[in-house]
């Protein structure tokens, strides 16, 4: 689903994106759920796959209430751990991004 940056709340990630991280990152996305997010990914440096499993629930969620939620910038090392992992990102990743 399409996404106006102007209109959509920002998620900028964290850094280190670890089990101590997944419950602020699924708190802060239960307060944005009804509303189109884009989320920053770029200044992330290391990604745990509990907040893998937050991002990709959220993406399910929003997918169900018909709202958008991209990924609008990724960093290196979160797109290799995504890689590394096995999880395709590009049906969430803005068009200006996807490879």
């Amino acid at each position: 689903m399409a996404v106006n940056n102007k209109s959509a709340e920002t998620l900028k990630l964290a850094k280190i994106l670890d089990l101590n991280e997944a419950s602020n990152l699924h708190g802060t996305l239960t307060s944005l759920r009804g509303k189109d997010v884009a989320i920053d990914a770029s200044g992330v440096e290391r990604v745990g796959v509990q907040c893998v499993q937050v991002l990709l629930a959220a993406a399910n969620a929003w997918e169900k209430d018909s709202k958008s939620l991209v990924i609008d910038k990724v960093s290196d090392a979160f797109r290799k751990t995504m890689q590394l992992i096995g999880i395709n990102i590009d049906h969430l990743l803005a068009k200006e991004i996807r490879q």
